[in-house]
């Protein structure tokens, strides 16, 4: 049975309500929470104020949605290990928050390289970031057995090869790998393939977008963008704004051939779609960019398992 979701990227300006009623109307079966009313901050939530989370629950459970996984901004790529402590702390708020939500998972970032790294001293980087993923994994073991961390394809780790070579360093069950299927493909130029090779077994949630072949006549972000890329990238230091996104199924990415090669490998978990339009304002609202999304997947999910 498929399960379909989406990234509350897509709706930024919604309420909870408005959020858990949008994907009752459009079709999907849970939700992927990144930011609420424009927050990324969801422990801090008053949604999600220790009091509050069972009713917070209860709106989704009420509309036989899913609340599938927190999309947190925690990274182990700072070099300080007192903020590499913080992010872990934050993790476990993450991983409590999760449990009470009746979450799957809790999202984690790699997330950006120092510069001028060596193969001689890329172990010094991937070390710190490995021992983080393995702590909050155990954390997570010890704290519930239903919550499961997921380090996703983004930033220089949308790249597999250097992925492949921290998870070699990552000896937790509890860690897993969120494979984002657009980011290796659209900004390394990965075969699907190639990807799969090095994630497949281990990716336990994944993300969908579209997008077509930047042109040198796209305009340049008005100042609501360079607002929002700012926004992102001090979450996220990987991320990236060079690129033309599109409704899901109407631009280049291969969405069939992925799902084939996810349904061989035995993938059992969400479908989320990540339409960004809380980091690149000019995309169209959620009222347009979600209806879509459901039934072109169980469309595509169908044709494979014919």
């Amino acid at each position: 049975m498929s399960r379909i979701s989406f990234s509350t990227l897509a709706c930024p300006d919604w309420s909870w309500t408005q959020t858990a009623e949008g994907a009752a109307r459009y079709g999907y079966d849970g939700v992927e929470v990144r930011m609420v009313a424009g927050d990324t901050d969801l422990p801090a939530r008053p949604e999600f104020a220790p009091g509050c989370r069972a009713t917070s629950r209860r709106i989704f459970n009420d509309l036989g949605l899913q609340i599938c996984g927190l999309a947190s901004s925690v990274r182990f790529d700072d070099p300080d290990p007192m903020t590499r402590a913080a992010q872990l702390d934050l993790g476990r708020r993450y991983v409590e928050l999760a449990a009470e939500l009746g979450a799957g998972f809790v999202r984690v970032f790699g997330d950006v390289l120092p510069e001028g790294i060596t193969a001689q001293t890329e172990g010094q980087v991937l070390g710190p970031m490995a021992e983080g993923l393995n702590r909050l994994g155990e954390f997570a073991r010890q704290t519930t057995t239903d919550v499961r961390i997921v380090l996703e394809t983004h930033g220089d780790f949308s790249e597999t090869r250097l992925l492949s070579r921290l998870f070699d360093r990552v000896v937790d069950p509890g860690v897993g790998i969120l494979w984002d299927t657009h980011h290796p493909w659209r900004f390394h130029g990965e075969s699907l393939d190639e990807t799969a090779r090095r994630v497949v077994t281990r990716t336990w949630h994944t993300h969908w977008k579209d997008s077509v072949t930047s042109s040198p006549a796209t305009p340049e972000p008005d100042a609501a963008g360079r607002e929002a890329a700012a926004q992102a990238r001090a979450l996220m230091r990987g991320h990236r704004d060079d690129v033309s996104y599109a409704l899901f199924g109407t631009g280049e990415f291969p969405a069939h051939e992925c799902l084939r090669t996810l349904q061989m490998a035995g993938y059992t978990g969400w479908y989320s779609l990540e339409w960004e339009k809380a980091w690149h304002p000019h995309l169209a609202g959620p009222d347009e960019a979600l209806p879509g999304f459901p039934s072109t997947m169980r469309r595509l999910l169908a044709a494979i398992s014919c």
